[in-house]
């Protein structure tokens, strides 16, 4: 086992606290019993060379070699004389060790201990283990010894000196190795300890430390569950048995594992030991140097002294140490003034392009122009990078003039670098939010390595010895298929570095082939890594290179047969996109893109085809491309996968609309040629509408509303005033609704919400104050959009919830956009116009009141509900009351009232206020008005809390049952169905049970037809789903009767609507589950005078009722067999359990053999 080396000599605290004229003698002669100073470098000679050692205390030793010391008057009177030639405590500690003085060594360190004056060569020595090993192979030693360095040492007897110091715990008796040894944790303290006292003296790692550490190692895997490493491992360590701690070869017990170790590091709390003064063989006075607590009692000026020098010293290099920082911050404010000089005196590059095997020379002058404006760069860190390159090497003026030559040429060839910059006004925020789509990866180490490439040698070799410490252990494990991923992984830096510095095109080209087929399927990981390259390499060498070399890559790619690749290719087209020339960016790549948006058939392929398509939009400035870009977007938006059309919504619109408003055709094409779209879909007929492609256009009008409301900012009067103060209002959360994406953010596509929140203060108080005058954008939107949207609006089809829905969100959107002032104002009238409330509006006959079309439902679902104050509110209530008693009074259809219950109704938010307009109908004089009433109930129930049915929709209902007409009441079978069905509550579900009841049992309404007709109906609806209790107990009796009853109706046209009516309802709850003792005793009667009535008067119904009447008395029979057999079985079971255990039992009695066992169940011959 390797030992510490104690004769290596170390900076200690006594030479550096000893002074210049307590130096060694050079002249004494070895007669006087003083070694000379050692050479420097070499302070110790060699054993074999050194003069024999004199002594230095005065009492006598015994050496290891059992020879006395005596030490002779002369020699004693010398040392302790002269103060002048004292030799330091820590050349006598080093003496004594190489001369193998190993217990007075041991003494001397005790009597330094007591003094106060630890020494950490001698601290060193004992604390480490290793230099006491039994020396493996060898003879056990004597009990009475000890081994050292140089074999076996004499044991002497404990003292209390060394007691009190627990040396005992590093001693080895070979008698007790269970009792004494040292503790592992301990070792490791003390080590740690040793290595923070004395850095200088930290030595490599020790065989028997190296084995240690690899078992606790390999424990750790094993334990935390990963085996494979630990088999590597193990592998990589085939000279050590993991399995046996005694194989590390340490005579000490198994530590309790590195996480314990870990924990406890730097946290192994001081021995409490009591201190006391003990003199112990020698005088303290009899000890060289000035390190004994007595020599400072004895001499308290020497210590003020020192003091006093320390405290110079200390002010002398405090003062260095200031000079030194006012030094460094003149020169940071000369470097920043030169910093600010470039920056003004720059200029922009001529465009050229980076191609490392062109012989151009750049003059050394144009070294002032070597940082690039951050206008003339697509990226904010790409000019950061360069300024900050440009300004270290216009620095370097102390470099040879061939050197800085060369440094110039590099930078010149480095920094020439042209991007074609779109002439394009998109805001810094909106280019920002754009660009975040492209995925990236520059948060780990190595994406940071990915995103700068290396520029010169000297950046090669840094980034080199990066890179490699992390790609060797790969290549060795490389026998997995994860290992070998994140090999590729970390190859991706330096094949980048390689493209971009070969100077062979050829090889650029080989190497950037195998980066894009370097991971044959990469997950979302590895393409963010090899997109970072391949952004990184397009900032480095330029658009030209880029377009000759990465862009065929991608080509390549565009029909692989992974749709990982292809994915990769549609990630890298939008973040190139900053980086290509311009002419490819509109022409070649927006071919690419196109191609795969048609025939890909990878849904995630497609999406990523889109948001670079929306990136392309983003720096396309070729007005000529506008069309295209217009039916790529009507492509995408008809894409079956619903991840694609999100895309779209999220990158693209906003991307293209961002391009229109700038062309200026945002207003005067885009969102006309989408309205004349739907325009074309309404003539097809009201049930011919493709719902689908409505949905499609008007969802992209809805995507267009906030650079529609950003275009009417930044074009208004007020635009040129405004200005961001610090007591500007800030934006409240709900102003505006809820983008779908950052770049529908009106703050992104304004700029920034300080400026947005300026421009609205001024645009509040100019609709409010000053008027529309000269405000172009804003007055086509009231003049010509609105007027077009509320035309479309009363043109669908009013039963079609689904149309009703989106328009009823856009005007939602629309109006929330826009502001409260401009809804109040501009929108409200327009449609208060239209729909003027008075019966005379309704034509009854031509059946195209306005009142009657879809513009009811989404004027007060997607205008009156876009501000929720009580004032709006009110609004709500009294437009539906309106048009509830307009409709009622006029005997017109009920469908746009009904569309609007069903759309608010769809909110809970809005039941209390549903009802409030409903108990208004309730109380009104006109019975037309209460029949409306009590049919709306209907639809507002679904979804409706049962407190709130309890508390106001039940006594309405029942209030309105108590009226005089008949119809009034009829109308109210519809809710109290919807009330079986829905609720769960069993009083509220009696007292609805009582009022069915009262119905259908009350002598008044024995000839109610009609009422009959309701009840029939509403049972088939809500039967199925409601308890099976009121099913089996209420509903088909009560059927049952109604058709017992129908068989002696005297109208025939009577009698065939309720036969009707019941066949319908019969068919509903033929699917549920009956049982039998209903089933024979109400369902199959009330079947079979359904089927005598059906037999009169429809035959094609009897047929189907005669297949029903046999199907259930099949179910009936076969209960009855199940049940029979039911019972045969559970009998055949109890017999055959008790044959059973008979069986088992006489199986018990056998005391035969196996074979003869066996021969019970052989068949007889």
């Amino acid at each position: 086992m390797a030992s510490v080396n104690p004769f290596n000599l170390s900076d200690s605290e006594e030479e550096t606290e000893r002074r210049p004229n307590e130096s060694v003698d050079k002249e004494r002669s070895p007669s006087h019993g003083a070694p000379g100073p050692p050479p420097p470098g070499n302070p110790f000679s060699s054993p074999a060379e050194a003069e024999p050692p004199t002594p230095l205390l005065s009492s006598n030793r015994t050496s290891p070699n059992g020879e006395g010391i005596s030490v002779s008057a002369p020699a004693t009177s010398a040392m302790a004389g002269s103060t002048e030639a004292r030799v330091s405590v820590d050349i006598i500690a080093a003496q004594l060790l190489r001369d193998q003085f190993t217990l007075t060594a041991l003494e001397f360190h005790t009597e330094l201990l007591e003094a106060g004056r630890e020494l950490p060569r001698l601290r060193d020595y004992f604390s480490n283990p290793g230099n006491f090993e039994r020396q493996q192979g060898g003879t056990p030693p004597a009990k009475d010894q000890v081994l050292g360095p140089g074999g076996p040492l004499n044991r002497a007897g404990s003292i209390s000196t060394l007691d009190s110091l627990d040396f005992a715990r590093y001693s080895d008796d070979g008698n007790r190795e269970s009792d004494e040894r040292v503790a592992e944790s301990d070792v490791l303290s003390q080590e740690r300890k040793n290595l923070k006292s004395c850095p200088e003296i930290q030595e490599p790692i020790r065989q028997l430390e190296k084995r240690a550490l690899n078992f606790l190692v390999n424990e750790y895997l094993l334990k935390n569950g990963y085996k494979l490493s630990s088999i590597t491992f193990s592998d990589e360590n085939d000279d050590q048995d993991f399995e046996l701690w005694d194989d590390v070869g340490l005579n000490i017990p198994k530590p309790p594992g590195l996480l314990h170790l870990y924990r406890n590091c730097g946290n192994v709390p001081p021995s409490q030991r009591n201190m006391v003064d003990v003199s112990v063989a020698v005088d303290a006075s009899e000890l060289p140097g000035n390190c004994v607590a007595s020599e400072f009692s004895k001499k308290p000026g020497l210590s003020q002294q020192q003091q006093t020098e320390v405290v110079q010293e200390l002010e002398y290099q405090l003062g260095l140490l200031s000079s030194e920082k006012q030094s460094l911050a003149d020169q940071i404010k000369k470097l920043q003034s030169e910093i600010q000089t470039l920056k003004r005196t720059v200029s922009s590059p001529p465009p050229a392009t980076l191609d490392l095997s062109s012989q151009k020379s750049c003059h050394p002058s144009s070294s002032s122009n070597i940082i690039t404006s951050s206008t003339d760069s697509p990226s904010v860190d790409n000019s950061q990078t360069l300024e900050g390159r440009g300004v270290s090497e216009a620095g370097n003026g102390g470099d040879p003039p061939s050197k800085q030559k060369a440094s110039q040429l590099q930078s010149c060839n480095k920094t020439h670098v042209h991007f074609d910059q779109p002439n394009r006004k998109l805001s810094p925020a909106f280019q920002q939010a754009l660009l975040s789509f492209c995925r990236m990866c520059s948060d780990s180490r190595l994406g940071a390595e990915v995103s700068r490439i290396a520029d010169s040698e000297e950046s090669v070799m840094l980034m080199l010895g990066r890179c490699l410490p992390h790609i060797v252990p790969n290549v060795l494990l490389a026998k997995r298929e994860r290992m070998v991923a994140h090999l590729c992984q970390e190859l991706i830096p330096l094949i980048l570095c390689t493209a971009c510095l070969h100077p062979e095109p050829k090889e650029r080209d080989q190497l950037l082939h195998i980066l894009f087929n370097l991971i044959k399927r990469p997950d979302d990981e590895q393409r963010q890594m090899i997109l970072t390259g391949c952004v990184a390499f397009a900032r480095h060498v330029g658009p030209t290179r880029v377009e000759a070399e990465l862009l065929p890559q991608c080509w390549e790619q565009i029909n692989h047969k992974y749709p990982e690749r292809r994915l990769l290719v549609a990630e890298s087209c939008g973040a190139l996109a900053p980086y290509l020339p311009k002419e490819i960016r509109s022409s070649l790549v927006l071919s690419m893109l196109q191609q795969m948006l048609a025939e890909d058939k990878a849904d995630m392929v497609r999406e990523a085809v889109v948001k670079s398509l929306g990136i392309i939009m983003g720096y396309i400035d070729d007005a000529d491309k506008y069309p295209q870009g217009f039916e790529l977007m009507l492509l995408s938006l008809g894409d079956p996968s619903e991840r694609v059309v999100n895309a779209v919504h999220q990158v693209f619109i906003p991307a293209f609309s961002a391009w229109s408003t700038e062309l200026g055709n945002l207003h005067v094409a885009l969102i006309p040629s989408l309205l004349t779209r739907i325009e074309k879909l309404l003539p097809q007929g009201e049930h011919g509408l493709d719902e689908h492609k409505l949905h499609i256009f008007l969802s992209a009008l809805q995507s267009l509303i906030p650079p529609l409301f950003a275009l009417v900012l930044q074009n208004a009067p007020f635009t040129s005033r405004a200005t961001v103060h610090a007591d500007t209002p800030a934006i409240e959360v709900t102003r505006f609704p809820r983008p779908a994406s950052p770049l529908q953010d009106i703050a992104t596509i304004i700029g920034s919400r300080e400026v947005l929140s300026a421009l609205l203060q001024l645009y509040d108080h100019q609709l409010e104050l000053e008027g529309t005058t000269g405000w172009d954008s804003l007055l086509w939107v009231v003049n010509q959009l609105l007027p077009q949207l509320i035309e479309i609006v009363g043109r669908i089809n009013v039963t079609s919830s689904t149309c009703v829905h989106e328009f009823s969100r856009f005007f939602w959107r629309l109006c929330r956009t826009f502001g409260k002032i401009f809804t109040n104002t501009k929108v409200k009238p327009q449609f208060q116009e239209i729909l003027r409330l008075s019966e005379e509006n309704v034509d009854v006959s031509a059946g195209n009141g306005i009142l009657t079309k879809a513009t009811v439902p989404i004027y007060a679902t997607g205008v009156l509900t876009c501000y929720n104050q009580e004032e709006d509110r009110k609004l709500l209530v009294g437009f539906l009351e309106d048009v509830m008693t307009t409709l009622s009074l006029s005997h017109a259809p009920l469908d746009s009232l009904k569309a609007s219950f069903v759309e608010l109704g769809a909110n809970p938010a809005y039941h209390e206020l549903l009802l409030t307009v409903l108990w208004y109908g309730v109380v009104h004089t006109s019975a037309l008005v209460r029949c409306t009433a009590a049919r709306m109930f209907e639809l507002v129930l679904r979804g409706m809390s049962e407190a709130l049915i309890d508390r106001r929709a039940a006594p309405a209902l029942i209030t309105l049952c108590s009226g005089p007409e008949f119809s009034v009441r009829i109308s109210t079978i519809p809710a109290f169905g919807t009330i079986m069905e829905t609720v769960t509550q069993k009083e509220l579900q009696e007292r609805v049970k009582m009022q069915l009841a009262s119905f259908l049992e009350d002598p008044q309404y024995q000839d109610q037809h009609s009422l009959h007709i309701e009840i029939i109906r509403t049972f088939g609806r809500v039967g199925p789903n409601a308890e099976p209790r009121f099913r089996d107990e209420f509903v088909l009796p009560h059927l049952h009767k109604l058709a017992l009853a129908n068989n002696s109706h005297a109208v025939e046209s009577k009698r065939i609507d309720i036969a009707t009516q019941l066949f319908e309802a019969y068919s509903a709850l033929s699917c549920c589950f009956i049982s039998e003792e209903v089933m024979v005793n109400h369902f199959l009667p009330g079947l079979r005078c359904l089927h005598a009535d059906m037999e009169q008067l429809s035959p094609e119904h009897e047929v189907i009722l005669s297949s029903m009447i046999k199907e259930c008395e099949i179910k009936v029979e076969n209960r009855g067999m199940s049940d029979a057999q039911g019972s045969i079985s559970i009998a055949s079971s109890l017999v055959g359990e008790d044959a059973k255990t008979k069986f088992l039992s006489k199986m018990g009695q056998l005391t035969t053999s196996g074979a003869m066992l066996a021969n019970v169940f052989q068949r007889k011959k």
